[in-house]
């Protein structure tokens, strides 16, 4: 599971304690069925995309609701639409600093090579 998903084992006991993942167990092993991989692929997908733990319990709960996965449907993409406006509001705050910081460069680069400037002339 580690491997196949480039996760730590810390990792998967972590998600086990937040009972997001439920691998069987052989004494001290864990054994992953393909429910564990299929949840773990979208917890994964879930903090890429910067969703909660806790949203994505419920997400991953919800599936279980027995009417054909709409609720969850329903609900993954109220919370996928959230996100998408914060990483939108996110990304117009970053370009907005970005240009800032582009703008403050260039005064700085004017102000240092005027300096050398009046520095050579003085020499």
């Amino acid at each position: 599971m580690c491997d196949a998903f480039d996760v730590t084992p810390r990792t998967l006991r972590f998600y086990e304690s937040k009972e997001l993942l439920f691998p069987k167990r052989e004494g001290q092993k864990r054994l992953f069925t393909k429910r564990d991989r299929a949840r773990l692929k979208l917890i994964i997908r879930g903090k890429r995309f910067g969703f909660s733990l806790e949203e994505i319990r419920q997400l991953l709960d919800l599936y279980h609701v027995n009417d054909q996965q709409q609720t969850q449907m329903n609900r993954t993409l109220e919370i996928a639409h959230d996100r998408l406006s914060d990483l939108q509001a996110q990304r117009y705050e970053m370009d907005s600093a970005i240009n800032d910081l582009r703008e403050q460069i260039k005064w700085g680069e004017k102000i240092a090579a005027s300096v050398n400037q009046t520095r050579k002339a003085a020499e």
